[in-house]
Parts: structure tokens; sequence; C-alpha cells
């Protein structure tokens, strides 16, 4: 453990007042070396990158290290990153030589998801705080895996389900916690999602120059390149990711778990199939229904690609359905909607009528790096930390399973397991291509 480490671990400053909006790199001040957060970045095309955008608007956090397998965006991120800040980072092409470097402090981990459970893992073990982003992992045993890591290092780890530090989105949980719209008997949850059109099928190349295809795989199946595998579409096909129902599942579902409780579901069945594209090159569904049963409510899943005119008329959210009212939120508001009833004649409602609640911040990723950033200094929990982030990951993944056995499954949450179902329980975990392995905790 450095002297910078040490330092970092025992600072108590507070940034919340720190967060400045900004591009890339807003500084509004010099800050001394030894104040200094240094992050390095694992997978910095997608998300990775815009994490990296996001928490350098923090003045303390510098990026010290990138890496990717892929050397043209390598190359043109440490540009980004060198034009804004004036610093050009130390680059790498294997995760490894990263997390060597004593002098980086935290990883943003945002690589596909089959990578997330090890490359964690290992920056735990190295002694790095860690931001992966979400799923927490492609799998339920990975799960259980990261968290049994984060507790036994004692890492900082924040998971990228930002909602959980958007405003607006508490004060709905508080509101549907109060218990104005009576007892929660169903809960809706959803993303439509109009602009993914068909995947056209494409037949495999030589592998792109500069890139390391073989790191890029790692512990997934040996398979040719094929472009609609490589960069963002990894999430449609099961090697790599769990598609809508893991990569926008876990956000609404974490908000379902926020305002109703870490309970897990008792019996889960999914059903669904590629019926907007049953041609295309994708293999995860492109609709479907999960019905997740709860000891006293159900909650309905539903994804949908190339369309946009979801439940309530909106394209994603979640819905709290009471006796007296629903609340219903997305990214961009929520708002009540009460049951009414019809006394002597006249018209009332069971819940006081409210104005519709708009988003009053960012939506929740700037705050969300701050929170990060603040428990790297004072060592307190981050708002969706291993735990939080495998519940909500954990319940998507059942839904997939649920999808892939076709029958309702019975789930015990005590041992995270299906009793006496040795086929959805062969899905659990996944099995490694060597050399690399499941990490043991």
């Amino acid at each position: 453990m450095t002297s910078r480490r040490r330092f970092v671990r025992d600072s108590g400053t507070v940034l919340g007042a720190m967060m400045v909006p900004g591009v890339l790199r807003a500084r509004v001040k010099r800050v001394a070396p030894s104040d200094q957060v240094r992050v390095g970045v694992i997978g910095c095309n997608g998300m990775g990158f815009q994490n990296l955008r996001s928490i350098l608007k923090i003045p303390e956090v510098e990026c010290a290290a990138l890496c990717d397998v892929d050397a043209s965006v390598l190359n043109r991120r440490a540009g980004d990153v060198e034009g804004a800040a004036g610093v050009r980072p130390a680059l790498h092409d294997d995760f490894r030589r990263l997390l060597e470097d004593p002098d980086i402090d935290a990883v943003i981990i945002g690589t596909p998801d089959h990578w997330h459970c090890l490359m964690m893992v290992m920056a735990c073990e190295a002694g790095k705080d860690v931001y992966v982003e979400k799923p927490l992992a492609n799998s339920i045993g990975e799960c259980a895996l990261m968290v049994a890591a984060a507790q036994r290092y004692g890492t900082v780890v924040q998971a990228g389900q930002w909602q959980r530090s958007g405003s607006h989105w508490s004060d709905a949980a508080r509101y549907v916690q109060s218990g104005e719209i009576g007892r929660i008997r169903l809960v809706k949850a959803w993303a439509y999602q109009g602009w993914m059109k068909a995947i056209p099928v494409k037949p495999d190349e030589p592998v792109p120059d500069g890139v390391d295809y073989d790191m890029w795989l790692g512990p997934a199946p040996a398979r040719p390149f094929n472009p609609n595998r490589f960069h963002f579409n990894f999430r449609w096909f099961w090697d790599y990711a769990g598609g809508l129902m893991t990569d926008w599942g876990v956000h609404m579902i974490d908000m379902v778990h926020y305002a109703m409780g870490d309970a897990g579901p008792r019996h889960v069945a999914a059903s669904g199939g590629k019926f907007a594209y049953p041609d295309d090159a994708s293999e995860t569904p492109d609709t479907l229904q999960a019905t997740f049963e709860f000891a006293d409510y159900s909650m309905l899943w539903e994804h949908a690609t190339g369309i946009d005119l979801g439940p309530y008329e909106r394209n994603h959210g979640v819905a709290f359905i009471g006796n007296r009212g629903t609340v219903v939120v997305d990214r961009g508001k929520w708002e009540l909607l009460p049951e009414t009833e019809v006394v002597e004649g006249k018209l009332s409602y069971l819940t006081t009528p409210m104005p519709v609640q708009q988003r009053r911040d960012d939506g929740g990723l700037d705050a969300h790096m701050v929170n990060f950033v603040e428990c790297i200094k004072t060592r307190a929990q981050p708002t969706c930390n291993a735990s939080v982030a495998a519940r909500a990951a954990v319940t998507a993944h059942l839904g997939n399973i649920a999808f892939k056995t076709g029958r309702r499954l019975t789930w015990d949450d005590a041992t995270q397991s299906f009793p006496g179902d040795a086929q959805a329980n062969a899905l659990l975990r996944p099995t490694y291509r060597a050399p690399w392995r499941l990490p043991s905790v």
C-alpha cells in the first residue's frame, strides 16, 4: 500500500460540492499530488470512457492509465485525455499490467460483461477500489464471488447502476415506502428500445489489425472473429452478456429493489423470443416478458426492441401499483396516478393528487461518481456497492434462466440455487476457457 493510497484512504474530504460541469476535465483549482485519486480505465470504448468523463469532473481525480485490447480505441482515447487534461496517460493492452501499478488507486471496468468478475476480483486482490459497469456479472455465481471479494479485501466497489444516485428516483422510492398509495400488489418494469434495429448477419472475418482478439474473448468460448460480436453488439450474444434483460433490466429492477426491499423472488417464469427480427444475427430475445413472484407482490418485466411505446407511453420505467394509486418513474420524472372511487355520486381520489415531479439534477451518473470518490476517501460503502448490484443482477439473470429452461422455476434465495433442479442449477456458473479460471475467494 503506497503512501498515496494511505492518504486517500485516510482523508475525510467531502467532495459533494466539487462536482463541476464540463466536457471532460474541468479543473477549478490546483490539487496537491498527495490529494489526488489516480484512476485507470480497463475497456475505454463506450461506457468505460463515459464513466471517465464523469469522474474527471471531480478536481481530485486524474487519469493515470488506460487499457484496451483495440489499439485504435486505446490511442483515440489517450488523445482525448491528453487534449483535455494536458497529460498523456500510461497505455496498456493487458489489464494485468495496469493492476500492477502501485500508484493507481481505483479502476473503472468498462469491458463486456463476461470479463467483469475476473477483473474485479483481481483488482480487489491488487488493492484497488473498483467502479464496474452493470450488470455486476454475467452469471449468478460470479456475482457471489464478487461480493465475497469486496468484503474480504475491504474494497470500495461502485456498480454502474447510477439511478441509485438520482434524486428523483430516491424521491419516488420514498413516496412508495410512505404508504400513500397503499399496499403494493404489483410492480412493472420495462425497457422498450426503439433505436435497436435488426443486426444484419455478417460472415466471420480476419481479426482487425491492432486487436488482441484472444484477450478480448478471455474466459469466453473460442470463436472466429465476427464484427457483430465485437464492441457494442456483444450485448446480444450469450457468451458475453444477457441481452436487454440484464443490460437495461438491472437499471430498472434495481429501482424495484430500492423501493420494495432486498428479498429475492420465490418463483420466476419467462416467455418471449426473437419475434421482431427472427433472422438477424443476435441470439438474445428481442421480446421478453418475465414474471417474478415475491413474498407479497409480483413483478412483471417487459422488454422489446424496435419500438418505443411501452407501458404508460414510456420507453422505460418502473410502475408501483398500490391499492390507492400508482407511482410511475423513469429517467426524466416521476408521477402519481391516483385511484378513484364514486361516493354519493361524486368522483373522489383515494390519495391526494400532485404535479408531475421532474428530474432536478443530472439524473445520477455525476453524483454516482462523486459518491464513489467520497467513499474511496472515507471507506464508507457506496450507494450501489457490490451487494446492492448483485441483488439486481441476480434477479435479472433469473429471468434469463427461466427463459432458457422454458418453465416456471422455484428459487431459494438463501442458498442461491434452484432446489432439486439440475438443469437450472447448471446455468448458475459459467465454464471459463483455459488458461483463465473462475476465481476463488
